[in-house]
């Protein structure tokens, strides 16, 4: 049987790493004015970096 692995989707940004936000301004052309702004904690790839091993002390 195929084994199915999970995604690591970020959790700050839940997979969506990049967003257009609209200034509300429009260009001569009529288009509207936008800005791009990427996820800060996984830089716009939209997945999770693995987490360091934990050590464990006994």
């Amino acid at each position: 049987m195929p084994q199915h692995t999970r995604a690591r989707i970020c959790r700050d940004c839940d997979g969506h790493a990049t967003v257009h936000i609209t200034t509300g301004s429009r260009h001569r052309d009529g288009t509207r004015v936008t800005l791009r702004v990427t996820c800060p904690a996984c830089q716009g790839t939209g997945t999770a970096r693995l987490g360091r091993p934990q050590e464990v002390t006994a």
